[in-house]
């Protein structure tokens, strides 16, 4: 997220007890941060709109019973994951967002990796990889999401998604997998990747 909430404030429990200034601020800052969020799920942008006025409406809906027991952050994009699935099954779109650690066996084997080092000064070049995140399936779309772009530890992830820790591992695992082969493939020209994409691929990951 683009503020610092834990610090300013929680929004939800303002609204919650009847100050509706901080959400608004909340939905100013963070609107671009929820519409990034659904379009690199593959929403097109008018699309990523609506649902991120849908996020923001649950959000109002359920403030009155909002009890902050998770950081707000993985409340949100929780909610955020809830209005995507929803969305789909709506309109009709199979898409599998989860699975059980049974569908994955790498989980079982990954429990004990370690997270992604991801060094703050190669953040942006990882950022090369998001034109590509249309290429993988959704459940490690959404890992990738929350991991490398909104810095959420592996714990976390897996309480927003409600899913086993090992099975955030192994999605994050075959997410920037599928990313460095993307990155590193020769150029529509022929030639070889970019300098860029090869450090994204080689530091980054």
């Amino acid at each position: 997220m683009k503020a610092d909430w834990e610090s300013l404030g929680d929004p939800l429990a303002a609204l919650r007890d009847g100050d509706p200034s901080v959400f608004e601020t909340f939905v100013r800052s963070e609107t671009p941060t929820f519409v990034g969020f659904f379009r690199r799920l593959g929403a097109a942008a008018d699309e990523a709109e609506d649902l991120t006025q849908e996020l923001f409406v649950r959000l109002v809906r359920g403030a009155p019973r909002y009890e902050p027991k998770d950081r707000l952050e993985a409340f949100c994009f929780r909610t955020a994951r809830n209005v995507w699935i929803d969305d789909r099954r709506a309109k009709g779109v199979r898409r599998t967002v989860r699975a059980t650690v049974d569908d994955d066996p790498l989980a079982r084997v990954a429990s004990e990796a370690p997270e992604p080092d991801v060094p703050a000064g190669d953040r942006e070049e990882a950022r090369l990889a998001l034109g590509l995140l249309a290429e993988l399936p959704d459940a490690q779309r959404l890992v990738f999401e929350l991991g490398v772009l909104q810095e959420m530890p592996y714990a976390e992830i897996a309480r927003t998604l409600d899913i086993p820790v090992g099975t955030v591992k192994s999605r994050m695992f075959h997410a920037v997998k599928r990313l460095r082969e993307l990155l590193e493939r020769p150029s529509r020209k022929g030639g070889g990747g970019s300098a860029a994409s090869n450090r994204a691929a080689n530091r980054a990951f």
